[in-house]
């Protein structure tokens, strides 16, 4: 198992999902961990204190991600209150669903605000501090819509591509720091964005929900089965251990195929 004792995590999109699977992954690995995300006040504290039980110490930083000010208050907080920043996994995403000449343009601006250009944003200001600590890994979750698309996601698609991009850039320019830059494209994975994504396609294309389901998500994956939270955790601890030290700047499909066809 990875041991992450010792280490930060800052993880963005944390409340629920695949971030908090991943957030709960790297505190059992002995991690701190900074939350980040929205959601019931409620939920959000009893999921803190969940991560807690591996004996670290967690915090959450309600950081809007379509605020550059905020988002830098998110890196300076965990690293005042942790001492340092030394994992970045940048998850927080939005979605919607609509034929372009239909698609509102305050969507448009949201999801790139929130799946692209925040990643930018928390990767400036934490980059130097894992500089100056010698150590670093920043992992962006991306999507098989990093690289493929499909109809109706337009902006997502779109952000999704542009993560891949960020990915090899900040790789190269910090590839002699022992700091890795690398990005992760999963399929379709269960979750409460996948959720509503499978009712507005559903609505767009006039067709049932589980018509979505069987006919639209899993039909591009060969495999016939959602990507498991799980599997990106684990995912997500390897790229941080020692075998994985050499590994900068690529994108990690665990897609069940989809981008094989």
């Amino acid at each position: 198992m990875t041991d992450l004792k010792g280490k930060t995590a800052v993880i963005t999109g944390s409340t629920s999902g695949i971030g908090l699977g991943i957030a709960k992954g790297m505190a059992a690995a002995g991690a701190n961990i900074m939350m980040n995300g929205f959601g019931d006040a409620d939920k959000i504290k009893t999921a803190r204190q969940s991560l807690e039980t591996h004996d670290i110490k967690a915090l959450y930083h309600g950081a809007n991600m379509t605020q550059p000010d905020e988002i830098e208050d998110l890196i300076a907080t965990a690293h005042k209150e942790f001492g340092s920043v030394d994992i970045l996994i940048n998850n927080a995403g939005i979605q919607y669903v609509a034929p372009v000449e239909d698609f509102p343009p305050e969507k448009w601006d949201a999801i790139i605000a929130i799946n692209m250009s925040s990643a930018f944003h928390t990767i400036r200001h934490a980059l130097p501090l894992m500089r100056k600590s010698g150590w670093g890994r920043i992992i962006n979750i991306a999507s098989a819509h990093g690289l493929v698309a499909s109809p109706y996601k337009s902006a997502y698609v779109t952000a999704k591509h542009g993560i891949l991009g960020l990915t090899k850039t900040i790789a190269l320019e910090c590839a002699e720091d022992n700091i890795t830059v690398n990005a992760i494209c999963p399929g379709y994975v269960k979750t409460p964005l996948v959720e509503g994504q499978i009712a507005d396609t559903a609505k767009a294309r006039g067709i049932t929900e589980d018509e979505v389901i069987n006919d639209v998500l899993l039909k591009a994956q060969w495999t016939k089965k959602f990507v498991k939270i799980e599997d990106l955790t684990d995912l997500t601890l390897f790229l941080c251990s020692t075998a994985a030290q050499n590994m900068t700047g690529g994108h990690i499909s665990i897609d069940g195929g989809w981008t094989a066809a």
